[in-house]
């Protein structure tokens, strides 16, 4: 099986437990208020935790179109996020799976360094072609989602 790690790096102005919990705790609420083409998120399985699996309801260029997302890892203390995409449309035919690994850091002026870790798991003996690697990174930086809320939370300060 061929394997594919991406690694990015993304800075916030917002402090990492804020962070974390807009993108972890309330990500089902916030998100569709953040990013518009993002028209709900739903439980399928589970009760948020580890082994919950979240549909993610999306519209792109007019069409209805859906991804689910596994948790796997919630680490409030370190501030980490595990889940791996394992269904939808931006799971291409080829790929078993996309695990994705979120750690929020302290970052410069009290904001937050958020460290993605994407592997994309290939079915098989199934091996990236460089036009594969480029749009598997491109989707792994997570940078609009980060940037989505990062302008949700400074547009409403009171969010805690």
């Amino acid at each position: 099986m061929g394997v594919l790690t991406i690694e990015t790096e993304s800075t916030a102005s917002v402090a990492p437990a804020k962070l974390y919990k807009a993108f972890v705790t309330d990500f089902d609420n916030l998100t569709p208020k953040a990013i518009e083409a993002i028209q709900s998120i739903e439980i399928v399985e589970g009760n948020g935790g580890p082994g919950t699996i979240k549909k993610i309801n999306v519209v792109i260029g007019g069409e209805s179109k859906y991804v689910l997302h596994k948790v796997d890892v919630i680490d409030e203390a370190n501030f980490v996020y595990n889940y791996s995409v394992v269904e939808g449309y931006e799971l291409p035919e080829s790929v078993e799976k996309i695990s994705v690994e979120i750690r929020l850091v302290e970052g410069p002026n009290g904001g937050s360094i958020a460290k993605v870790t994407s592997k994309v798991e290939y079915k098989g003996d199934v091996q990236p072609s460089d036009e594969e690697r480029a749009k598997a990174t491109a989707q792994a930086r997570g940078d609009t989602i980060f940037q989505a809320l990062e302008k949700y939370l400074a547009a409403n300060p009171d969010y805690n």
